[in-house]
């Protein structure tokens, strides 16, 4: 005798008609989250318009000389961009002068008033062979983009060794994202 598992979104409750209908959301910080990550199934077309929702956001530190370790912010890049009057935002931070090496919060909230976060890790480059292709929370840069189109095969070698989902010239988000127009036009993919 053998068993089926039915599979659903635990988002609508609508059931998968197979695994690769169902898409591995991991939920990193939220304000009803008391005890870490959790995940989700949900159905690839109820994920559809997340991109366009995401917003571009900046994470600040705030190191005040009358504080011993610095206050974390975490704004709307356009917010952010508006506190520059003499220059517009792009031409500060491409003038301004490199920052010691820091830890990012693993978690960081919306605002953190007073003490530093306890989990913190070093910034991933995503634009470096080692790192490009993965997924992540962040915008893709042109530079990911440009490491991704040069190396696609041994990236995808990494990514399947590591048991991450790999980029597929046939998926027309992974297209999108890391622009593999021409890519996907050579292997005969068309999207509508």
């Amino acid at each position: 005798m053998g068993q089926k598992i039915i599979r659903f979104s635990d988002l609508t409750g609508k059931h998968a008609e197979s695994d690769a209908d169902l898409v591995r959301v991991v939920v990193l910080r939220h304000p009803d989250l008391t005890d870490g990550p959790v995940e989700i199934d949900a159905l690839a077309g109820e994920l559809g318009g997340v991109r366009e929702l995401a917003l571009d956001l900046v994470t600040i530190e705030l190191h005040h000389p009358d504080r011993a370790e610095p206050q974390t912010v975490v704004m709307e890049a356009a917010t952010f961009d508006r506190l520059a009057s003499a220059a517009p935002m792009a031409e500060v931070l491409r003038d301004a002068r490199p920052a010691a090496r820091t830890a990012v919060p693993e978690a960081a909230p919306a605002t953190v008033r007073g003490a530093a976060p306890a989990a913190v890790r070093e910034r991933v480059d995503y634009a470096s062979l080692e790192h490009a292709g993965r997924p992540h929370q962040g915008r893709t840069t042109e530079a990911e983009k440009q490491v991704v189109q040069e190396h696609l095969e041994e990236i995808n070698e990494r990514l399947a060794a590591e048991g991450v989902r790999t980029i597929d010239p046939a998926n027309v988000e992974h297209v999108t994202q890391y622009r593999l127009d021409t890519l996907a036009r050579e292997t005969g993919v068309m999207f509508g």
